[in-house]
């Protein structure tokens, strides 16, 4: 499992780099997503941490966490497209980062399927 999440975030990140770095593109805006990779597993992180699972109804604390991861990962989206509509990247450009970001945030949210129970060797423990 570790292993096909590292080559899934590999083959994201190549994507990126394609959209950023072929000759007919040439512009490194696109690079501007990566803040969105860091920032997006941050608040269900903070949440998980305070949460106590124990309860089976619905937590506002991991509801809002959940509209935040939401919304960066919206987002993530929505930049390449506005620079392609602003003419700071070429439509080919987007579409390899928006591919991207697809193979990304599935690695990401693999991450958390995998990792994500309580058993012995959790992410909870890193």
């Amino acid at each position: 499992a570790l292993i096909s999440l590292s080559f899934g975030g590999a083959v994201g990140l190549m994507f990126l780099m394609l959209g950023c770095a072929l000759p007919q593109y040439n512009q490194y805006w696109p690079l501007f997503v990566l803040f969105f990779y860091i920032l997006s597993p941050i608040p269900y992180c903070i949440a998980r941490r305070l949460v106590d699972d124990t309860d089976a109804t619905s937590n506002a604390c991991k509801e809002l966490a959940i509209f935040l991861t939401t919304g960066i990962v919206v987002s993530a989206f929505g930049l390449p497209i506005v620079f392609a509509r602003a003419q700071l990247i070429y439509w080919g450009a987007c579409a390899l980062v928006l591919t991207g970001n697809t193979v990304i945030f599935a690695t990401i949210l693999g991450f958390f399927l995998v990792f994500g129970s309580n058993d012995d060797f959790s992410w909870q423990q890193w």
